[in-house]
């Protein structure tokens, strides 16, 4: 067996990458691997957060242990967490790698602790991030190309890797399903907690809202459309899905999606734009409906041609079906033969 330190956002960080790494980290350990973690002292500037806090506000009585050592923005903590992993010295570390704010100071841990014959795998959500900004391939190829080997959730992924230059071995598996949340209310119990009609049809987008308040109000649209801006608790998310007959996500751009896997986990069809990854998971008239993005005619009338045609229970079943190849095993396994790889 293995000795694994998996390296991103944990308690007391909170979302859906934190959800990933604490998945893998309890997965790693029922596989028989020796597990630490590490995570940051402060993760982003307020100014980047998008959110209110970046903290959860109590700890889950589940958390993983994470010693806080990174402090994104002062390089001596870099230097510092190369020398707690160069003692350590795991066989190897696992990153979850999604913007290249964080690429200097992985990219100096890694250097530093290569040195030692630590390997670095990274999970990688976004080899360049949607939004480009100078900077970010030079950032990216710091880290990336000091790095061992790459696993992937989408094919585009994989490309930018490509693009990036990085010669480490990438292995692709299908985006594991968020199975945290529990049981799901019934669909009357939902509604009823969210003070939502029982018989209207109902769409949940979840996630970062942008500022659509002023286009709510122009379309007249206020009664139609209930807006939850603040964070989401773990248990408060069935609910909202519980709710939905189905989940919307009009992207522009993006790679795979972790909001789709929870939609998945809940049995619930999805109706998405085609983007990154996301027809990869998302099986146009299988488990959902996908159109092209920035086209909102289209996306509407996938919407109107939902409920029209009844939909939901036929996508509902391959919804299920889909539910089924997700499983966390095919990650494990790669990172397993990534870090034993010579």
């Amino acid at each position: 067996m293995s000795r694994f330190t998996l390296v991103g956002p944990l308690y007391p960080y909170r979302g859906g990458i934190a959800h990933f790494l604490e998945t893998m980290y309890r997965g790693l350990g029922a596989r028989g691997h020796n597990l630490e973690a590490i995570t940051y002292t402060r993760q982003y500037p307020e100014l980047l957060f998008p959110g209110k806090t970046q903290l959860a506000e109590e700890r889950p009585a589940d958390s993983v242990p994470a010693e806080r050592l990174i402090d994104t923005l002062n390089p001596w903590s870099w230097i510092k967490t190369g020398l707690h992993v160069r003692r350590r010295r795991p066989d190897a570390l696992v990153y979850k790698y999604w913007m290249p704010f964080f690429a200097p100071a992985y990219g100096t841990v890694t250097r530093m602790a290569r040195h030692r014959g630590v390997r670095s795998i990274v999970v990688v959500d976004n080899a360049l991030p949607h939004e480009r900004r100078p900077g970010d391939k030079l950032l990216g190829r710091y880290f990336l190309n000091a790095c061992d080997g790459f696993i992937v959730m989408s094919e585009s992924v994989e490309d930018d890797l490509r693009a990036l230059g990085a010669s480490a071995p990438i292995r692709r598996v299908q985006h594991p399903t968020y199975d945290r949340f529990g049981d799901a209310p019934s669909k009357q119990q939902a509604r009823s907690a969210l003070d939502l009609p029982p018989d209207a049809p109902v769409l949940l987008f979840f996630g970062f809202e942008a500022p659509y308040r002023r286009r709510i109000v122009e379309h007249g649209l206020t009664d139609s459309v209930h807006l939850h801006a603040g964070y989401v608790a773990d248990d408060t998310v069935p609910r909202y899905f519980a709710a939905a007959d189905a989940v919307v996500q009009p992207y522009v751009s993006a790679t795979q999606s972790g909001v789709a896997q929870i939609a998945f986990h809940f049995e619930k069809p999805v109706i998405t734009t085609d983007v990154g990854g996301l027809a990869e998971i998302v099986p146009h008239e299988e488990a959902g409906l996908v159109v092209p993005p920035e086209r909102p005619a289209r996306l509407a009338g996938a919407v109107t041609r939902f409920f029209d045609e009844a939909l939901a229970p036929t996508l509902a079943e391959g919804v299920r079906a889909q539910k089924q190849k997700h499983s966390w095993d095919p990650l494990y396994e790669a990172v397993e033969e990534l870090a034993s790889a010579r």
